[in-house]
């Protein structure tokens, strides 16, 4: 076990520890990741492709989220439920322990970094989602359709080899495990998360939370298509309350946000931190935060991207980037504006999850507390739900369609839901980094010299859309 332990720690050393350190002015440094070295560039050059298509082309992801579906499959999911299913996920637990993480260690500077890493995963996400929407193809368990990465890795290896079937790709196997260690690992990391929550605003032992917490999400995703139907009322109701909870208290507080945007802007470019050397862990924070609370370029997203019944691959990519910018553009910076507009007097020396309770407590009182417990119990749930979703496609293709394999993936996932409500378990907290981490690696070897397809695919919607407005 140690030795698994051992293995598992220096993988996850390599993909999330610091790869290159670039030393800057005034005695500082900045350490950079594997996956930001990836992730970046690869998000810079996909903006570029797409000619800034997260500007560009707003406008026209908003359209598509009020367009009527018309005729289809009655069983797929429509391009809107992909979004939901996607952003249940993207606005998770992490949009509020995450931010907090990044401002706790990186300061306000970090928000800006957070933001333009954003702007830049939109560009990824469509492109990804448009070959997943691509390459979808029947699913005769649940209905409708079924993909991701997997399928499209899967697509690519053929096409390699000259067109010669094969039952496995080693790649599109790897990221595919990859996947289901990742999610199983996050489902541990929810239930503690919640426990902590509920035993700090009510007192409430970790074993009732926890076994309520499963039992409720059993009776979902054991049935066969409750997940979409739960996370159609479930998102927008948790992601409307908070944004509106979180404008109130901007609002209330409306004469310092200027003082609050120049403190972002002179500590992301380390106005302040470059004589004490903090200017990394300002940019780090920020980009990282941005990166992997919009999971843009780890392969998740296309899970429920290639569920849709869309009419256009292109029409589904641009859905999927507009979900990058639901969870950092707005509601991420919800929690960090919660944070910033309180007085620093109230928040000196605090950190983590402490540092958003002390916030909302100086705005709300006990409710605040409160609040934020909900809010991270319904955060927390609607991700689990959300990553079973995801793992269908991915236990379909190592497994066969077949519902024993189905059911064993989701009793094992439950079963780490109720082990990480009583203990956290910092090994299987790496795990599911890990498990992120490679999805990310592989999903980029492929998406980058395919992405001329989702670029065709693009430039094809374009067309239409301008020989519609003519």
């Amino acid at each position: 076990m140690n030795t698994i332990i051992g293995v598992i720690s220096a993988v996850y050393g390599f993909l999330w520890g610091d790869l290159v350190t670039i030393p800057l002015p005034g005695g500082g440094s900045v350490g950079v990741s594997l996956l930001v070295v990836l992730l970046i560039p690869t998000g810079i050059y996909f903006t570029i492709r797409t000619r800034f298509l997260p500007v560009r082309l707003f406008p026209e992801m908003l359209r598509i989220t009020v367009e009527r579906k018309t005729g289809g499959d009655g069983s797929a999911i429509s391009g809107v439920q992909a979004l939901i299913v996607s952003t249940a996920t993207r606005v998770g637990m992490g949009n509020l322990i995450g931010v907090v993480a990044a401002i706790s260690a990186g300061g306000a500077g970090a928000v800006l970094w957070m933001w333009l890493s954003a702007l830049i995963g939109s560009s990824t996400a469509f492109i990804e989602a448009a070959l997943a929407q691509k390459y979808k193809e029947r699913d005769p368990l649940y209905g409708g359709w079924r993909g991701g990465p997997a399928y499209y890795i899967h697509s690519f290896a053929e096409r390699q080899r000259g067109g010669e079937k094969r039952r496995y790709s080693v790649i599109a196997v790897l990221f595919a495990i990859s996947g289901l260690i990742c999610w199983c690992g996050i489902s541990q990391v929810i239930s503690n998360s919640v426990s902590s929550a509920f035993k700090n605003a009510f007192a409430i032992p970790p074993l009732w939370t926890t076994v309520v917490l499963v039992a409720v999400s059993a009776v979902i995703v054991l049935r066969k298509n409750a997940t979409v139907k739960v996370l159609d009322v479930l998102v927008p109701i948790m992601a409307v309350c908070y944004f509106v909870i979180t404008l109130v208290l901007i609002g209330m507080n409306v004469r310092v946000l200027p003082s609050v945007f120049q403190r972002i802007f002179e500590e992301a470019f380390g106005l302040r931190q470059a004589v004490a050397g903090g200017f990394g862990a300002v940019l780090m924070n920020g980009v990282k935060r941005g990166l992997f609370s919009n999971e843009a370029g780890s392969g998740s997203a296309p899970c429920a991207a290639a569920a849709a019944d869309s009419d256009h691959p292109a029409k589904t990519g641009l859905l999927q980037a507009l979900g990058v910018f639901i969870d950092t553009i707005v509601i991420c910076s919800c929690t960090a504006f919660i944070m910033l507009v309180t007085p620093q007097e109230f928040t000196a020396g605090l950190e983590g999850m402490d540092l958003l309770q002390a916030s909302m407590q100086y705005h709300l009182g006990r409710f605040g507390v409160v609040f934020i417990a909900l809010i991270l119990w319904l955060f927390s749930f609607s991700t689990f739900i959300g990553i079973l979703f995801y793992a269908r496609s991915n236990v379909a293709y190592l497994f066969g369609d077949n519902w024993a394999s189905q059911t064993g993936y989701k009793i094992l996932a439950l079963v780490m839901l109720f082990i990480g409500g009583l203990a956290a378990y910092t090994f299987v907290w790496d795990l599911g980094d890990v498990g992120i981490g490679l999805m990310t690696i592989f999903n980029i070897l492929v998406i980058l010299p395919m992405s001329k397809e989702a670029l065709a695919s693009l430039r094809d919607y374009e067309e239409r859309m301008r020989g519609t407005s003519e």
